[in-house]
């Protein structure tokens, strides 16, 4: 299963998760953000490629509903409710993702 995860800047939050997620639990992973001043701005392909989205904020899931409505009419997109209150691997950071992300694993 190929997981997509997106947050604003693509610096603290989906980069986490990715990293977090990329080992052992069974799922390709992969992140973006959805600011010009991304590290990773979230493309088309990476949409494509996503069999899951999930998102940190309400917000980031209204903008790309808003940037790519063709791209994710068959896409779930599912939002985590994580702030940008943590930095790069964060303990409580993966704390919460890991408790966020249970329902989802395989």
């Amino acid at each position: 299963m190929n997981t997509l995860f997106i947050c604003s800047r693509n610096q603290w939050r989906s980069p986490t998760a990715e990293r977090v997620f990329a080992v052992g639990y069974g799922i390709s992973t992969r992140s973006a953000g959805t600011s010009k001043h991304a590290k990773h701005r979230i493309s088309a392909k990476d949409i494509a490629w996503a069999d899951m989205i999930f998102v940190m904020e309400q917000k980031h899931k209204q903008n790309i509903k808003e940037k790519f409505p063709n791209q994710l009419q068959h896409k779930k997109v599912m939002v985590l409710d994580i702030p940008d209150d943590y930095h790069y691997m964060d303990e409580e950071l993966i704390e919460i993702l890991t408790e966020a992300m249970q329902p989802y694993l395989p």
